[in-house]
């Protein structure tokens, strides 16, 4: 969609002939190291050239208007700078709403309200964190309107706590850091724990990164998530009564294959390896893209999935069959469920050449064993959160 189709919109919306300031932030792909970001773990993300777009006019008044281009239905949601508590009945706005929430609690000075206009192109329910990408959206924007200097770490720190505290979703900071510190060409290393980083650039000149909704709809907030991330609490104080560790993340596999039967619950013990090997497979698959090894790369990836559906238990017949479909098509590096799991998408990295081939057999495949069918997105890996120029188009 071309800017200037929104801005007429945000036009139309508002009644104003002003030009609004337009933010944009990104959605997120993890390449490898899933569940393992509450884990105290490493992931392996980067931003997509999919995300949220925020057009946005400040008022005179204390009135904050909302319109989701992506819910028109909702219409126009109304709050006052004073009335910030979450309220069910706010809807989608509540991830905004949250942001002004606590950028006020960190002592910044908004004393009067905004219209804004949200547009986005993620996938709703996919998946690639449509919620963090709206919270870091409002961030830049409330920076832009109101002059405000803010560390972007601090920024990411918020929208985790919108989501923990506002939202009320155990959630990880993987997602608000890969949108906020995202970088075109490149996608980084970061431990959750200590919130170290680095970049590392992903050389992929004949290769495709496809992600493929499941279109079956998942909720974040599901119970399942919480549930998992109970269990490997309580694994890691089972081992706690003998090891003096903060978090899974930092055993190596051999020492959890030494000190695994400390764990009493042979679930739990599935769980907490799962987020050991995989965060293991994520310092490794930054030395082999490093080395530009792919292949070595791919088959992390394959593993990966693996483990997610062997012992996290989190994938499910729609990913399992994505997966385990690209495994055995002609040019894919690897493939494996993305996000959270319980539904949503799968990524596969594969040769330009085979993609129209790929993305045919994975749907032919899919439609027979689930009954409809998949959707489709060859993604770039794009910049994190940012205003953007007045004159640059939608992609």
């Amino acid at each position: 969609m071309e800017l200037t189709t929104l801005v007429n919109k945000f036009h139309d919306i508002f009644h104003t002939s002003a030009t609004p300031r337009v933010f944009f932030a990104p959605g997120r792909i993890n390449l490898i190291g899933e569940h393992t970001d509450y884990n105290g773990g490493h992931v392996f993300p980067a931003a997509i050239s999919f995300g949220t777009y925020a057009l946005a006019l400040p008022r005179h008044d204390k009135k904050l208007r909302f319109y989701s281009d992506n819910f028109p239905d909702k219409g126009i949601i109304e709050v006052s700078l004073d009335e910030l508590d979450y309220k069910k009945e706010d809807d989608w706005t509540n991830y905004p709403k949250g942001m002004v929430y606590y950028f006020l609690k960190e002592g910044f000075a908004i004393e009067h309200g905004f219209d804004v206009l949200f547009s986005g192109n993620i996938p709703n329910g996919a998946g690639l964190s449509s919620s963090a990408s709206i919270e870091l959206a409002t961030g830049v924007l409330l920076e832009g309107l109101y002059s405000i200097n803010l560390d972007r770490v601090r920024m990411i720190q918020i929208g985790q706590m919108v989501e923990n505290h506002y939202i009320g979703v155990n959630s990880g900071i993987m997602d608000q850091f890969a949108i906020g510190m995202g970088k075109t060409d490149h996608a980084m290393l970061l431990d959750c724990d200590t919130l170290q980083f680095e970049y590392a650039p992903i050389i992929l000149e004949n290769h495709d990164i496809i992600i493929i909704n499941t279109n079956k709809r998942r909720e974040l907030a599901a119970s399942k998530y919480n549930e998992r991330r109970s269990e490997c609490e309580q694994a890691l104080a089972d081992l706690q009564n003998e090891l003096s560790i903060r978090s899974l993340g930092e055993l190596t596999p051999d020492q959890f294959e030494q000190h695994k039967t400390l764990i009493n619950d042979p679930i739990h013990q599935r769980r907490a390896k799962h987020a050991v090997y995989e965060n293991a497979r994520t310092l490794e698959a930054l030395q082999k893209l490093k080395a530009g090894e792919l292949e070595a790369f791919g088959e992390l990836v394959n593993q990966s999935h693996i483990s997610l559906r062997d012992d996290y238990e989190v994938t499910g017949v729609e990913l399992d069959t994505i997966a385990e479909t690209a495994w055995q098509q002609k040019g894919v590096l690897g493939s494996r469920m993305t996000g959270a799991g319980f539904g949503g998408c799968a990524i596969a990295i594969v040769e330009k050449s085979e993609t129209e081939t790929f993305k045919h057999n994975i749907l032919e495949d899919y439609k027979t064993k689930i009954g409809y069918e998949p959707t489709f997105y060859v993604a770039a890996i794009g910049d994190g959160a940012k205003e953007l120029n007045i004159e640059e188009d939608f992609t």
